[in-house]
Order: C-alpha cells, then structure tokens, then sequence
C-alpha cells in the first residue's frame, strides 16, 4: 500500500513524476526533461494531464492524510519492584521499578508507602533503548525498612487499558530453629548409631 501511494503521488507532482517529462500547469504544456542528446520521445498530451488535475488533487489529499496521521504502534509496558541490597530492618536502602518494552515513551511512575503517595521522594532515570525498539526506564525509591510496610509502584502508558501495579511487602524473615534443631537430632543419632556399631564390633571380636 505504501509503495502504491508513493506511486500515486509521484504521478501527480509536478516537475517530480516521471525522468522523461512532465505536465507544467502554469505554463500549460509539456515540458521535457530528458537531455538534449537523448533520442526526442513523445510524452503524452497536455489536454489529458489537464482533465485528471482533479483526480490528482483528490489523491494528494488523501495521501496527506494518511502520511502526516499514520496509526502508531503501541507497546504497553511491563514493570517489576525490587531492592538494590538485601533487606535489613532499619537500614536505608532503594527500592527499584523497573519498566520495559513500552513504546512510545513517555511512562508515568507513582509511588506509595501504605497507601500514602510518596512519589515525590522518588526518582525517575530517561528512557533507554532496546534493541527490539521499545524503551525501558527506572524509578528510585529510598526507603527504610519497617517491618509490615508495603509498597507499590504504579505504571500509566498510552498502551495500558488500566494502570499497572506492583507491590512490595517489607517482610525480613527470622532464621528458623527447626533447622538447626533436625540437624543436632540428626547428627547426635547418627553418633550414637556409630558408637553403637563400634561396641558390638569390638565385643564381637572378644568372642572370637
């Protein structure tokens, strides 16, 4: 379809149609544009070129149209919510949304800490290439870790029918005892077990 309209419109410029000749409206005839040692050839009639001056004007328009309002790709984009360092109550750290393979930019980003906007303690890098030609970005978000706060980063694109939400739950978890508990059990068992072999082995060898 493209190339068909490109064809059109050359068809219709003048002075920008054809390497032979061309229609001159102004002056009302045809104006050759091959070069004086070119075999002379006959380029069509003026009185026709003149009568399609309408249909040419109509294709233009169009052409216009659709070339200066072409429909735009959209890629909605995917985002995700993580800590630059290990988690530790009551030491600073960030927090980072990362937004991907959306197309075009811009993205908006919106942070809250339970339920609190806190957008404006974040911050927002420019958008960087990939290489299928979408675009990713990062938002910042210092924060200091309170056990049972929850978090949330909010993505809005042209691409999305609704805004895209993730959430983070700070959740430091307490080492088990449970572990450590099998593994004395286990390990003391498994002692007894070679103490055990040991005196029948020796007792064994008496009798013999």
């Amino acid at each position: 379809m493209k190339v068909l309209w490109i064809f059109l419109i050359l068809a219709c410029v003048r002075g920008k149609s054809a390497q032979t000749g061309y229609s001159d409206f102004e002056k009302e005839k045809i104006v050759m544009t091959l070069p004086e040692f070119a075999d002379p050839v006959t380029y069509g009639e003026y009185a026709y070129a003149a009568s399609q001056q309408d249909v040419c004007n109509q294709i233009l328009q169009m052409a216009t149209r659709i070339t200066n309002n072409p429909t735009e790709a959209v890629d909605p984009p995917q985002s995700s919510i993580y800590t630059k360092a290990d988690v530790q109550l009551d030491t600073e750290n960030t927090l980072i949304c990362h937004v991907t393979g959306f197309f075009p930019p811009p993205v908006a980003v919106t942070w809250t800490k339970n339920n609190l906007n806190v957008t404006d303690s974040s911050t927002l890098t420019r958008f960087y290439p990939n290489e299928d030609g979408t675009y990713n970005q990062f938002s910042h978000l210092r924060f200091t870790p309170q056990s049972g706060d929850i978090y949330s980063c909010t993505v809005q694109h042209k691409g999305l029918e609704t805004p895209n939400t993730k959430t983070w739950e700070v959740d430091v978890s307490v080492p088990s005892v449970g572990p450590s508990v099998f593994c004395g059990v286990g390990l003391a068992a498994g002692l007894l077990g070679v103490a055990t072999g040991t005196f029948f082995l020796i007792k064994g060898n008496q009798c013999n």
